[in-house]
Formats: C-alpha cells, structure tokens, sequence
C-alpha cells in the first residue's frame, strides 16, 4: 500500500485485529470501505471524544473513512462518557462518544454554550461480568447476587460470602471510573440508581486494564463491553447473568431478542449541529452511520436492528436540517 494513501486518524489505542482484517485485502482496501463513486475530496479535522467502550466503533470509522478521505485528519480520544461531554459541551469537540444517554446537567451545559446536538445509536452492546479464567465454581450469577456484590457498603470480599457453595477465595473486583457511562449504567441496571457502588473497588480509565487486573487475580470479578471481553476470551470468563427467566449469556442474539437483561445496552455518538457545517466532519458522520453495520462487525459490536436503523437515519437527517 502506497504509504501517502494511508489514512491519516489519530486512532491511538487498540482495535481489534478483525478492523485490519477487514479493512486490508492483499495491501489494498476493500471496496466496502473505499466506495465506488468519485467523491469530492475534503480537507480538516475531526475531534472525537468520550466513552473508551464506543472509541473502537470511532477508532473504526475513522480508519475506514480516511481511506475515502485521506486529508482530513480524525483524532478520537477517550475521556470517559462524562469527561467527553464536558469537553463536547465546551465546544471543545465536533462529537461525543457515549455509552449512556446525555443526563440533564449535560444537556444544560450544551444549552448554555449554544451547543445543539442529536443522539444517534451506532451499535448495540452485552456489558458483560468477567471472572478469572480459573474460576470454575461459577458460571452464573443473578442480578440480586450482582447487587449484593456492587452495591454501596457491601463488605463481601470472599466468593463463599456470594454462595455458601463456593469456595472461600478472596474476591478481587474491578471496574470503571465514575467518569465512565458504563459505570452509570451498570450501577443503575445492578444497584438501582445510577453512580451507587461500593468504592473499594480497582477502578480504570482503560478497559484494558480492568481486563488485566481481572486476569491476574485468581477470584477477580470485573465488567466493561462485550467487545473487551471478546479480545482477552483467552485470560477470561463472562458469566451468564439471570434477571428472574434463567441464566442467560451475553451474545449478539440475547442482545437483539432483549432476553439479555438488563444489561444489554444501545452505543451512541453525538454530533454537533455547528460541527456538521463543516464538509469533513459531515462526510465523517455520514460515513459512520451510511456503514454502521460493518463498523460495529470489524470492532465486535453488536448492530442495530432495523428499526434502530431506521430511526438513526431519521435522527440524522433531522439533525443535518437543524444544522442547515
């Protein structure tokens, strides 16, 4: 490959293999990616920002769509969900990643900045509960036994104190900061409200590194996206999670019939109506959305469903009016 037609995202951080598998074919990029038709070729920048779980979906379509559009320079950080819309309601930033929906102090920080923005679903996620590889006393857990575990206060530091049957390891967890929109929206879906959690937890502003501290403790529970948990399956185990009908794993199709509850999860990003003026970062966003599906297989994501789909597009047309 002609090294001056690589594209030129600032995508530090690791996407999975399957985006290089996907996007490369003998040195040459695939028709899925490039496109057939002879576009206008653009020239600037993209700032993206938040969530560390929809970085790989932004990672993604940023390294896809500068095989289209070489010139234009996309950089996608991670800040986590809250610190990215801190940023993005700042005017720092053209789109937030989010892996919750925009809470309402975010929305009157937008408001008082003249921020305007849509939320637009890009991919669907199973948040899924790991354990060490060597935990072979547990295959499934109940959301009454997850609150147990998680929920402010608990002082339960032992897998026997979960169950009398297990063994009486110690109980190492975890998790994300409280920047984090899978933080809200685990605590919600585990304890009830969102941001309540015992604190003597290991937390991190990388999933990586939950993924690390979870592999290297014998009892270690942790959680972060699915896709996380797909790229480190060799040092881990997800633990099927039952809400009232029975243990059920997280998958693509648990996700899709809504029997993975409650944490099955829609990813969002959320552009801004000011930001879309701009030719580069417009071709960026309708990229993302125009190849959804592909972003979210190459990155180990699960898609929308069609109906998700036809909303999204709706949601951006709308959006793309708002801008003029």
């Amino acid at each position: 490959m002609d090294a001056s037609r690589r594209p030129r995202a600032i995508i530090g951080g690791t996407v999975p293999a399957l985006v290089g598998a996907l996007a490369l074919s003998a040195c040459g990029v695939t028709d899925v990616w490039r496109g057939s038709a002879v576009e206008e070729k653009l020239v600037g920048s993209v700032r993206v920002d938040g969530s560390s779980t929809v970085a790989p979906l932004s990672k993604a379509a940023a390294q896809f769509y500068g095989y289209k559009q070489p010139d234009v320079r996309v950089t996608v950080e991670t800040s986590g969900t809250g610190g990215g819309f801190k940023k993005f309601c700042s005017g720092a930033t053209d789109v937030a990643d989010a892996s919750r929906v925009i809470k309402d102090t975010e929305k009157a920080a937008c408001e008082e900045n003249n921020v305007r923005y849509d939320e637009l679903a890009v991919a669907n996620d199973a948040l899924t509960v790991v354990v060490n590889k060597n935990v072979h006393w547990v295959d499934c857990l109940s959301t009454a036994q997850l609150k147990k575990i998680w929920e402010p206060g608990s002082e339960i530091d032992s897998w026997q104190q979960v169950d009398p049957k297990y063994p009486d390891v110690p109980l190492k967890l975890f998790g994300p900061d409280t920047e984090s929109g899978t933080f809200d929206y685990f605590t919600e879906a585990v304890t009830g409200k969102a941001g309540a959690s015992r604190t003597d937890y290991r937390d991190a502003v990388n999933d990586n590194d939950t993924a690390r501290g979870v592999a290297e403790n014998r009892g270690g529970m942790g959680y972060f996206g699915f896709s996380y948990f797909e790229e480190n399956e060799s040092s881990l185990k997800s633990l099927m999670i039952d809400s009232g009908d029975g243990c059920v794993v997280p998958s693509a199709s648990s996700v899709q019939d809504g029997s993975y509850k409650p944490l099955s999860r829609p990813l969002f990003i959320y552009p801004a109506a000011k930001a879309l003026k701009r030719p580069e970062v417009e071709g960026f966003v309708e990229y993302f959305v125009g190849h959804h599906a592909q972003i979210a297989a190459s990155t180990r994501f699960i898609p929308l469903s069609s109906e998700q789909e036809d909303k999204l597009k709706a949601d951006l047309k709308k959006l793309k009016a708002a801008a003029g």
